[in-house]
């Protein structure tokens, strides 16, 4: 139950802190008192801003500390010194202090650096500085229920950064996705449109504060929707694979085949557990689940994230193969079809699937020797 009411309790906080207001050092401030009467500031530059100020104001705008609080855009020193918490300007990064800026030419900060359990090595945007140190507290404020159970916070917590912030991060500080040349220019990742949303040069009546919030709508409701999508799909297809892997040996002793209770998207989740040492890295070579047609279907596992090259593919001698000349060769019954590259194959039925993955493991490596294969 608790997934499915994240999106709605999300939206309820968006909404709620895009209501208020947001002062510039030429704007009157609106007075916003907190519970012991003195006002909380949130400060950050003027002038053109960028994705990452508008993530972690955002971000911040969701803490209870802070969500009453008014965003002041500004560079003057002496009212940046009044804020409650500073980010993407100032030139300090003290968290005991809330500053939270990245230019300086002493900060060299990372995920990693400050939290050595974590590995991304990227040099930190405000956002990442934001994230860093509240986004756990910002994640179990936001999955309610599920809030309370540390370990989904911390898987949620590193599938966030590493699929949203951490992009930010790097196209803030200028870091490039890969050595050499472009083919292309990429003009609408989520940095790109917030840059497309402020004021052109040659509008006569410029509004930033306005076009400011514009952006943190905008942010926010895709940083609302990574979310939910992460905790209502992508953690329940994790909880899938995790199932399979603690189950294999009951499937087959060797365990090299896993039996998914329901189709899944499961390559990511496999890769990453092997990462995290769940499993050993390449022992699972097949993958097996129910189709959409109620058939089964028999998918070998990529030797990497980013190849076509199997772990172990079906049998040469099946592929291109469908029906009764399948099953006829093989010696398997209900036999449907084996790709002509080799990676994937069906059967109509569980055991049929079953014995396919288990004579291609006899057949891959009959120089090779293995225990016993028995089915389960």
């Amino acid at each position: 139950i608790g997934r499915l009411v994240v999106r709605g309790l999300i939206s309820l906080l968006l909404r709620g802190f895009l209501a208020r207001s947001m002062t510039s050092e030429s704007e009157p401030p609106q007075k916003k008192m907190c519970l012991n009467g003195e006002k909380v500031k949130i400060g950050t530059h003027n002038g053109t801003f960028h994705c990452d100020e508008v993530l972690a104001c955002y971000l911040l705008k969701l803490l209870p500390k802070y969500k009453d609080a008014e965003i002041v855009r500004t560079r003057d020193t002496e009212i940046l010194n009044n804020c409650d918490i500073v980010v993407d300007v100032g030139g300090v990064y003290d968290h005991d202090k809330n500053r939270y800026d990245h230019h300086q030419r002493s900060f060299s900060g990372t995920m990693n650096s400050i939290r050595p359990d974590k590995p991304w090595k990227t040099k930190l945007s405000s956002a990442g500085l934001v994230y860093c140190h509240y986004g756990e507290e910002i994640l179990k404020l936001l999955l309610g229920e599920e809030g309370s159970d540390e370990k989904i916070v911390s898987v949620i917590y590193d599938k966030v950064y590493e699929k949203f912030v951490h992009e930010i991060d790097a196209i803030d500080n200028g870091v490039d996705q890969f050595d050499g040349e472009a083919r292309y220019h990429i003009s609408t990742n989520i940095s790109s449109r917030v840059g497309h949303l402020n004021p052109s040069w040659n509008e006569k009546r410029k509004n930033e504060n306005k076009s400011f919030e514009v952006a943190m709508a905008m942010v926010g409701k895709e940083f609302e929707d990574r979310i939910h999508g992460y905790v209502t799909s992508w953690l329940p297809a994790r909880d899938i694979v995790v199932k399979a892997i603690k189950q294999r040996h009951q499937i087959s002793d060797q365990g090299q085949i896993l039996l998914l209770d329901q189709y899944c998207p499961w390559k990511e989740h496999l890769f990453t557990l092997e990462d995290e040492e769940f499993v050993p890295n390449g022992e699972i070579k097949y993958v097996l689940y129910e189709d959409n047609a109620q058939k089964w279907r028999i998918q070998c596992v990529p030797a990497g994230r980013n190849t076509f090259e199997n772990r172990l593919s079906i049998l040469a001698e099946w592929r291109g193969l469908r029906d009764e000349e399948l099953s006829k060769l093989s010696g398997i019954p209900g036999c449907v079809f084996v790709h002509a590259s080799g990676f994937i194959g069906g059967n109509a039925t569980r055991d049929g699937v079953l014995q396919m993955a288990m004579k291609c493991l006899e057949g891959n490596m009959e120089n090779t020797p293995l225990p016993p294969i028995t089915i389960k």
